[in-house]
Order: C-alpha cells, then sequence, then structure tokens
C-alpha cells in the first residue's frame, strides 16, 4: 500500500509539474522578444522534462516493488536485482535516445562507471551510445550548412552523401568532396542542440539536485558542474579545430620520438564554422575492431601501446588531455610511407577523431598526478597516500582513489609483484570490482564530489583507455602499464631538472634517471619470464 501510494504521489507531481510548465508556456511566448524560439523551447523542454520524471519513478517503483520482502544476501534476490538492473538500464537508454543530446553524453559516461554502478547498466550503455545515435533529417542538415556557409551542401560541395557515416550526441559526420577534389568529412551539429542544450542543462541540473536531496548518498552535482563548463566548448567547432592543431603541435614540440606515428585530420578553415566543421576525410579502423587491424597488416599488441603511450604523453607531459577517447574517436592505420617490419606487420598510426573535450592540467597537478602512477606502477604505498592527498582524495580516501585508477583493490595495489595491477579479466575479477563499487558506494560518492573536475576527467579518460586495452589485448597484459610507469617517471625527473635548483639537485635528478631505467629494465626481465611462465601454462 505504501508502495502503491508513493507512486500515486509521484504521478501527481508529475502532472501537476506538466501544467504549471504548461501554464506559464503561453504567457512566455506571448512576452517573449523572440517567441519563436521561445515556442520551441517549450514545446521541446516540457516532454523532456516528463519523460525524464516518468522514467525516474518507473525505476524506483520497479526496484522497490520487484524487491520487496526479499532477503538481503538471497540467490532469489540477487536474481531479481540483476533482472531489475537490466530493464531498468533499458529504460534509461530509451530515455536517453528519446531525449538525444546531452542525455546521450551523460549515457556515455555512465558506460564508463564500472567502479560506481552495475554491471547491466555499464554493458547496456557502451552496447548502444557510441555508435547508434539519433540522426539528423537531411533537411535540418541543409538547414545547418546553408545558414553557416550561405548555401546548400549541393552548392557549397561538389558531391555531399546526405546519408551520414557517423552520428554522435552532439553531431553527425557527411562524406563530401570540395571542389578540388579531395574527399572530406562535414561534421555538422545537431539543430536541437542549439535550441536547447541549455534548457537541458537545466533540466538534468533539477533531476540530480532532486535526487540527492531525497538519497543524500547519490551526488552527482560534481558531473553537472562538468557538463555545465565542458558543453559550450563542444558545441562550438572552431575550439575542436584549434584543439585539434595544438593536439599535433605538442606531440610535434614535447614527445618528437612518436609524432609520426599520432595524427588529427587537417581542418579546412574555409568550410569550418563553430556549428559545422570541414576536415580531411580519414580511412582506418576502428580502435577496437581486431579483425580490421589484423587484416591491415597491424599487430594489435602494437596498436595498444602506442595507445597507451600517446596518452601517457599528454597527460603527463603535455598537459593538455584529450578526455574523449572512446572506440568510435580513434582510428587505426598503417602508418603512411613506411614499410613491413622484420616480422612482416606495418607499424600503427593512430588518428585522434573528436577533438571538442580537452582538459589542461597545470604544472602542479600534472606533475602530482605524474607522481600518483610512477608509485602506483612501483607499489610505493607511502607515496601513493601522498600524491593522492595532494590531488584532492585526502588522507581518508587515498586508497580508494587508487582501486579506482587501477581497478584493484588496495592489498594488490601495494602487491611488490611485478603483474599486480594487471586485471585478468575473468568473471571472478568482474565480480569482485561489482561488490567493492556496491560496498564502497557511499564513499565513491564521496570522493568523486570532492576531487577537482579536472581529475574527474582524467578518471573518465583512463576508463575510456582501459575499455580500448581490454578490446585490443586478448590475454592480460603488463606492458601499457610499463609504459605508464616510464613516460610518468619521466615526466617526474623532467619536473625536477626544470626547477633548476643547484648542482645537487640536478645531479639526483639525473640519479632518479638512471635508477629508473635500471628498475624498468629489472620489471622488463621479470615481464618476459612470467610471460613465457604463462605461455607455457597455456600450451599445456
Amino acid at each position: 500500500m505504501a508502495t502503491r501510494s508513493l507512486w500515486g504521489a509521484r504521478t501527481k507531481l508529475a502532472l501537476s509539474a506538466a501544467a504549471l510548465i504548461g501554464g506559464g508556456a503561453a504567457a512566455n511566448v506571448a512576452t517573449s522578444d523572440d517567441p519563436s524560439m521561445t515556442l520551441k523551447l517549450y514545446t521541446t523542454v516540457p516532454p523532456r522534462l516528463i519523460r525524464d520524471a516518468m522514467t525516474a519513478t518507473a525505476i524506483a517503483f520497479d526496484y522497490e516493488y520487484s524487491l520487496w520482502g526479499l532477503p538481503e544476501g538471497s540467490s532469489e534476490r540477487e536474481k531479481t536485482k540483476h533482472e531489475v538492473h537490466l530493464r531498468s538500464a533499458r529504460k534509461l537508454q530509451e530515455l536517453c535516445f528519446s531525449n538525444g543530446g546531452i542525455y546521450i553524453k551523460l549515457g556515455q559516461h555512465l558506460g564508463q562507471l564500472e567502479y560506481l554502478v552495475p554491471q547491466e547498466y555499464v554493458q547496456t550503455m557502451r552496447d548502444s551510445m557510441l555508435n547508434k545515435c539519433p540522426v539528423s533529417s537531411y533537411e535540418q542538415v541543409c538547414e545547418v550548412v546553408k545558414k553557416e556557409l550561405g548555401d546548400t551542401p549541393d552548392k557549397i560541395f561538389a558531391e555531399f552523401d546526405p546519408v551520414p557515416i557517423a552520428s554522435a550526441s552532439l553531431a553527425q559526420v557527411h562524406v563530401a568532396r570540395n571542389h578540388d577534389g579531395k574527399k572530406v568529412a562535414v561534421k555538422v551539429q545537431h539543430t536541437h542542440m542549439t535550441d536547447t542544450a541549455a534548457a537541458d542543462c537545466a533540466t538534468v541540473d533539477f533531476i540530480v539536485n532532486t535526487l540527492h536531496w531525497i538519497f543524500p548518498s547519490f551526488d552527482y552535482r560534481w558531473l553537472i558542474a562538468e557538463m555545465r563548463e565542458s558543453l559550450p566548448k563542444e558545441l562550438d567547432f572552431i575550439n575542436e579545430a584549434q584543439n585539434s592543431e595544438k593536439c599535433l603541435e605538442n606531440f610535434q614540440k614535447l614527445s618528437p620520438h612518436i609524432a609520426a606515428y599520432v595524427y588529427a585530420p587537417k581542418v579546412y578553415w574555409n568550410l569550418s564554422t563553430s556549428k559545422l566543421l570541414t576536415m580531411e576525410f580519414m580511412d582506418g579502423a576502428e580502435v577496437n575492431d581486431v579483425k580490421t587491424i589484423k587484416r591491415l597488416g597491424i599487430r594489435p599488441d602494437e596498436v595498444a601501446r602506442l595507445v597507451s603511450e600517446t596518452f601517457a604523453e599528454m597527460m603527463f607531459k603535455h598537459g593538455f588531455v584529450h578526455c574523449d577517447p572512446h572506440a568510435a574517436n580513434l582510428l587505426v592505420r598503417p602508418l603512411p610511407y613506411s614499410g613491413k617490419s622484420i616480422l612482416g606487420k606495418k607499424k600503427p598510426q593512430l588518428i585522434l577523431l573528436d577533438h571538442g573535450l580537452y582538459k589542461e592540467l597545470d604544472f602542479e597537478t600534472r606533475t602530482n598526478y605524474a607522481k600518483l602512477w610512477k608509485a602506483l606502477i612501483f607499489a610505493d604505498a607511502n607515496a601513493i597516500k601522498e600524491n593522492s592527498a595532494k590531488l584532492g582524495a585526502g588522507e581518508d580516501l587515498y586508497a580508494l582513489f587508487a582501486g579506482i585508477l587501477t581497478m584493484r583493490p588496495w592489498n594488490r595495489v601495494i602487491d611488490p609483484a611485478v603483474d599486480h595491477l594487471v586485471i585478468q579479466g575473468s568473471e571472478s575479477d568482474r565480480s569482485e570490482l561489482q561488490m567493492y563499487a556496491s560496498q564502497y558506494f557511499s564513499q565513491i560518492s564521496e570522493l568523486l564530489r570532492r576531487l577537482p573536475r579536472v581529475i574527474l576527467l582524467m578518471l573518465k579518460t583512463n576508463d575510456c583507455l582501459r575499455s580500448v586495452s581490454n578490446a585490443l589485448l586478448q590475454v592480460p597484459s603488463l606492458e601499457t602499464f610499463m609504459i605508464i610507469g616510464r613516460v610518468s617517471s619521466e615526466a617526474v625527473i623532467e619536473a625536477k631538472l626544470s626547477q633548476k635548483r643547484s648542482f645537487l639537485h640536478w645531479l639526483s635528478a639525473w640519479l632518479d634517471k638512471i635508477l629508473l631505467e635500471a628498475r624498468l629494465f629489472t620489471m622488463q626481465v621479470a615481464l618476459w619470464l612470467l610471460q613465457g611462465r604463462k605461455s607455457l601454462s597455456w600450451r599445456n
């Protein structure tokens, strides 16, 4: 009875809110400076708000009703909970697709939070949110192109395919040819993003604050604050184009040893605006498409190493980081103008797409983050605690912070074994992670509230990269951690050398460098021996 009355109260609340919104809408449209835009907002936003309220109510009711009376820890409760998780994840997926735009961005982010949400949600969002986004009609695309470039696509371009090759949360991409005959990719912003982005932010803000008021442990207000700051930048394609050029410039200046292996499409500035971006067309395999990568004559493990090194250089040396490296934004192709290796395989080149979401790490944050990862790789408990506190985790949640970064429990994080951070990917591993997520939900929420937003985006980037690495590598690998250990340690040493305090300080930094090389060599030998033993055991 209590559940039914709760359901009735929530339904009445949703209907009352709709009536209030509808009543105020007519007055606001009549007195607005831009009645057509105001009318568009009032005909778009209320249905989204009602869908939000109804979905949230349906999910809450399903959990409350389905689990009612089932004892904690019982097999029946666990089975039922799994079924409710699946149903609720699908309801949330449907909501994200119905509302589009910002909601899909949130769904994509949810798909990376393995340490916080049930696996059913993670898998449902990952399977649908990257490559199955809603598509704008060709008429809407023509409207944007004409407004931005002065004429319709068939006049601006020699050829323009009306069917997009990809659609994401904020925009979709069409293949075209310019009048010089060059094949280009034209990224066109969804028209509704301009109209409803601010209203959607306000709606999601309201929902998250309401949920936090009802359930204090559910505190996602940090996500809304980050979205409010980053979304205007992502909606500005001029900013995206500038980011792509700055990214490549950083590799050429700061990481010349891998600059040739990292690429971003050339921007056609004369055909680009804040809502339309024309770029060089890139042909390559998505980074998680192992079959196509092999068919191109490239080894997936080399791609995994290149991805790890590319983003380690960004995080620890450049301080300018691409924060949306999911599989759809990373392409792989054979390195142009290079021959085959001794083993007959081609070298990979990583193509970075979608440069809308970048974060800059100041010198102190970048150095502390590098020190933390160095400590994690080398299982240095004191340094982990010290640098976690410097980054905002505090002295009470440093172990949890280390666990989220590595996806390993604290006893494994500080284990001196060479492969202490390797995730086997087994069912027991996944169960262990879900158990920790459930057990420490409130502490994880508190940690995410505390951490600076730039570090939260590093967590998101870390999650995306882990997913990519898991897709590329068929067996557990330590090499990606070795790369992170090397690059983070080099960054710490370079930071020390840049301070130029005294000869002794300089000498200490060089001794650190020598010790690092010796330590990495020892770890590499241990890795070879370990891989040899595992190879023998797998064959047997």
